[in-house]
């Protein structure tokens, strides 16, 4: 059995969209997204921040102990 359709095509292969229907396309979509208001991407922003910093605590205090521990044994 070949891998091509009746007509000749791989099944991958498709038409091309012309640009103006493309930009319509893109336009319809991006009407449809939700997006965040001025206090929600504040809010996010905040949570992004406060979890950012938590891990580079959390980062930083692994080195500095790892660090630590390294000088006991070796030093």
């Amino acid at each position: 059995m070949s891998d091509r359709d009746k007509d000749g095509r791989t099944p991958t292969a498709q038409a091309r969209t012309a640009p103006a229907t493309f930009i319509r396309q893109v336009i319809a979509e991006l009407r449809k997204v939700v997006w965040p208001t001025r206090p929600m991407v504040a809010q996010y922003f905040v949570v992004v921040l406060v979890f950012v910093l938590v891990m580079m605590a959390i980062v930083a205090g692994l080195d500095f102990g790892f660090g630590q521990l390294m000088f006991k044994i070796f030093g």
